[in-house]
């Protein structure tokens, strides 16, 4: 296989770390596919280059689950995969993007479950070496179910005679199906935390911050999968050639599911906004309302202190002073005017 400079669906950097290099060994599944034929599993790369010989259609798929650095460049090796595609795999923490390297296609996807028991949204990495007559794929965290898309392909005999691109068709499907519980998932927490914010519950705001940040992450593994799928069906004809049996039809159907998905999504983000501002002049409100509670009662006190201090000033002789009446007279006149402030706030809604 030739590498040639990476033909680049969308921009993206690189976060997070590289795979261990001592990290056990992850699992890995071989089977192998032939035009009109069930898949068969083998357990050596070896055994692949012999149905290669034998049968010029036959199709690898090779799937890794949480492999380590060896693993990755052992595959890499023996079957002359594109370093710089190599290298993303090993950095990992991609962002979802599709790249062509001469004949091999290389693609990042960002799978996501909502884990029911933590209520919270987890974020895995899969990534997809494919070219006409071999896939690798190599999943770390959360990801497509192997089994499931192996019992799939299997029963989809269409999908199988596809060959390398019916494999990679059913990854993303996977993928993409996924994300409908997902979104299920975050639709809960987030009716969830609407009706917190409207019961007045105490710390909510720290909820709907989290819930933001995780329908960003989700944001982040969907936006760009429109682009990967464009850029699939253009570099896979351009590549190897233009695919068979409406499987084009296909992958305008999981566009359409990924639209949909970025569209509530999208939702989500725009309502945690709202519910975000309706909570912080809530909170303001009540704020206010503490205020002018504070305020009133200052306002009440100010009345006997103001009088009460004019007869403590060390001055003499002072008017009435010395007169009978003069300390009822007072008491009555400090308690008659905060009754009459205290109902004034009371009627004007401050108390």
């Amino acid at each position: 296989m030739t590498e040639s400079a990476p033909e680049r669906t969308m921009a993206l950097g690189r976060e997070g770390a590289a795979l261990p290099v001592d990290a056990p060994p992850g699992e890995r599944r071989i089977v192998l596919y032939r035009e009109g034929a069930s898949s068969r599993v083998v357990d050596t790369f070896a055994e692949v280059d012999e149905a290669n010989t034998a049968d010029p259609a036959s199709v690898a798929w090779i799937a890794l689950t949480e492999p380590n650095r060896e693993q990755v460049e052992e595959i890499a090796r023996h079957f002359d995969l594109p370093h710089l595609a190599v290298e993303d795999a090993i950095v990992a923490h991609q962002r979802p993007k599709i790249e062509a390297y001469g004949d091999t296609l290389f693609a990042a996807l960002r799978p996501a479950v909502y884990d029911e028991d933590e209520e919270r949204l987890r974020v895995g990495e899969t990534h997809v070496f494919a070219t006409h007559r071999l896939v690798v794929t190599l999943r770390n965290g959360v990801g497509p179910d192997f089994e499931g898309i192996r019992a799939r392909l299997d029963e989809h005999a269409n999908l199988r005679d596809q060959g390398a691109l019916g494999v990679v068709y059913a990854v993303l499907d996977r993928v993409v199906d996924d994300y409908a519980p997902t979104v299920a998932g975050l639709q809960e927490d987030v009716d969830e935390v609407e009706n917190q914010v409207f019961n007045e519950e105490k710390s909510v705001s720290r909820r709907i911050y989290g819930l933001i940040r995780e329908v960003i992450m989700l944001q982040r593994a969907v936006d760009p999968l429109g682009e990967v799928l464009d850029g699939l069906a253009a570099r896979w004809e351009r590549v190897v050639g233009e695919p068979r049996g409406g499987l084009s039809e296909y992958l305008r159907d999981v566009a359409d599911h990924v639209a949909s998905i970025r569209e509530r999504v999208d939702g989500f983000r725009q309502l945690l906004q709202n519910i975000m501002a309706v909570e912080g002049s809530l909170v303001d409100q009540a704020q206010n309302e503490v205020m002018r509670k504070v305020s009133s009662w200052g306002g009440i006190l100010v009345v006997p202190t103001l009088i009460s201090s004019v007869y403590g000033m060390n001055i003499a002789p002072q008017p009435g002073f010395h007169w009978l009446f003069t300390w009822p007279i007072t008491l009555a006149g400090m308690a008659l005017l905060s009754v009459v402030l205290y109902l004034l706030f009371k009627r004007n809604g401050w108390l």
